[in-house]
C-alpha cells in the first residue's frame, strides 16, 4: 500500500492513502504537535471532506485501536496450527498496580506461564520487552499463552 506524504509549507506533513472502495483517508502532522485526521471526499480525492482534531493522546488511543488488532490477528494465525495457544490483548488500567512498575514485577511468566510478547503505547509498538520494561496506564500488553494462562495474567494486571 502507498503512502504519499506531503509537506505542507510553514505548516507541517500530510500522510495519505487510498483504502479499497476508493476513498482517502490520512493525518496531518503539525508543526507544533497538533494532529488532524482527515478524510476526503468520494468525488474529488483533493477535497477535505472532514477533518477532527486530536490530542496526542487521543491520536496514540486511535493508534492503539487501529494496530493492536492487526497484530493480535498476526499472531492468532502464526499459531493456528499450535492446538491450545492463543493470544489476547490486556490493558494496563489506571487501577493497576503495575501501572508504573517493570514486566519483571510481575512475575507473569513464572506465576502463569503466558509470555507478554509486544506494548502498544501511545501508537508505538514495543516488541519483546525485557523484564526492566516499565508499564504505563493505558499500555495495551499483547500476551500469548494457554487460556487459563491468560486468565490468570489478566487477574494479575487487574488485581496484583
Amino acid at each position: 500500500m502507498n503512502v504519499d506524504v506531503t509537506a505542507l509549507p510553514g505548516i507541517g506533513v500530510r500522510k495519505d492513502f487510498e483504502v479499497r472502495s476508493g476513498r482517502r483517508i490520512g493525518v496531518v502532522d503539525h508543526r507544533d504537535g497538533a494532529i488532524d485526521l482527515i478524510v476526503y471526499k468520494a468525488d474529488d480525492p483533493d477535497a477535505c471532506a472532514s477533518q477532527i482534531q486530536l490530542t496526542a493522546d487521543e491520536a496514540a488511543v486511535l493508534a492503539n485501536l487501529l494496530g493492536a488488532p492487526q497484530l493480535v490477528a498476526q499472531l492468532r494465525e502464526d499459531h493456528r496450527d499450535l492446538p491450545g495457544i492463543t493470544t489476547r490483548q490486556l490493558p494496563i488500567v489506571a487501577e493497576s498496580r503495575y501501572a508504573g512498575r517493570t514486566l519483571g514485577e510481575t512475575q507473569m511468566r513464572t506465576k502463569t506461564k503466558a509470555s507478554i510478547v509486544a506494548v502498544m503505547r501511545a501508537g508505538q509498538l514495543h516488541p519483546s520487552p525485557g523484564p526492566d520494561f516499565t508499564f504505563a496506564e493505558d499500555d495495551l500488553l499483547v500476551v500469548v499463552g494457554t487460556p487459563d494462562g491468560l486468565d490468570a495474567a489478566a487477574k494479575i494486571l487487574n488485581h496484583g
